[in-house]
């Protein structure tokens, strides 16, 4: 039998979803749906957490319960890394995602944390490092507002960026310009990447971090980062909440035969 307060949270999601309640739009207090013959005040209270859990609605003191808008932050393929973003100005790759999508932010919505740990079999093969090596991780948690939206993992080798802000546990991002200008003030320009990227079910701990609902799934991200020369100078795991992000790509599509025409 399914419980009061998930029949009630049913309810309202499909509200939400169909427009009827709209972003921005408050919903009643929980008192009121109580008078209404809705349930107890624990049902509705369960009920809203349910769906804030669902990324459905945001709760805050003021403000009551308010639909959240829906639409997804818009996750920028190549243009998020322009050098003209980091390397000039202080428009680091997640900021650089709320510009795009016209969302405001914070700097201090990625925390993180840095430690030298064994590298896995996986980040020493990506770093070119021995087995078992130590190597820095500096991790971050990503929020919009109060919700998580991913974690991102970048993984260094300590010749690259011992002394520098990368291995500065400070909350946000690592200074003006972020990771990619630390690397490039110390002499490590980055040239280019390699993304890939796959669904699959999170771990309990990863659901319960990124406060996913029953069912979502993650994407998951590798992002090798190269110098001109070859060199990898970080790599990266971002675990994404795959309804919080929509993947955009702009690119020029490239004519291999036009360029063995020419050699």
């Amino acid at each position: 039998m399914t419980p009061k307060w998930r029949e009630l949270a049913d309810r309202l999601a499909a509200q939400i979803r169909s427009g009827e309640l709209s972003p921005g739009q408050q919903l009643p207090h929980i008192r009121d749906l109580v008078d209404a013959g809705e349930g107890s005040k624990s049902t509705v209270h369960a009920a809203y957490k349910a769906l804030e859990a669902e990324g459905l609605v945001t709760s805050s003191r003021g403000h009551g319960t308010v639909v959240r808008e829906q639409t997804p932050l818009k996750r920028l393929g190549i243009a998020r890394y322009d050098k003209a973003k980091w390397r000039d100005s202080d428009e680091v790759a997640f900021i650089a995602d709320r510009v795009a999508s016209g969302r405001a932010y914070r700097r201090n919505e990625q925390t993180q944390t840095v430690s030298r740990v064994t590298a896995s079999p996986l980040v020493a093969e990506k770093l070119g490092v021995e087995p078992n090596s130590e190597v820095y991780a500096r991790a971050r948690l990503v929020k919009e507002g109060e919700q998580p939206t991913h974690t991102l993992t970048s993984y260094y080798r300590p010749e690259h960026v011992e002394g520098t802000r990368l291995v500065d546990p400070t909350p946000g991002p690592a200074g003006k310009g972020g990771g990619y200008k630390v690397l490039y003030d110390a002499g490590y320009e980055i040239d280019h990447m390699k993304e890939s990227l796959f669904a699959r079910v999170p771990t309990a701990e990863e659901a319960k971090l990124l406060q996913l609902p029953a069912g979502e799934p993650v994407m998951e991200l590798h992002r090798t980062t190269y110098t001109a020369d070859g060199t990898v100078v970080e790599f990266a795991v971002g675990v994404h909440a795959a309804s919080r992000f929509a993947w955009e790509y702009d690119f020029k599509v490239p004519d291999s035969a036009q360029s063995k025409d020419g050699a």
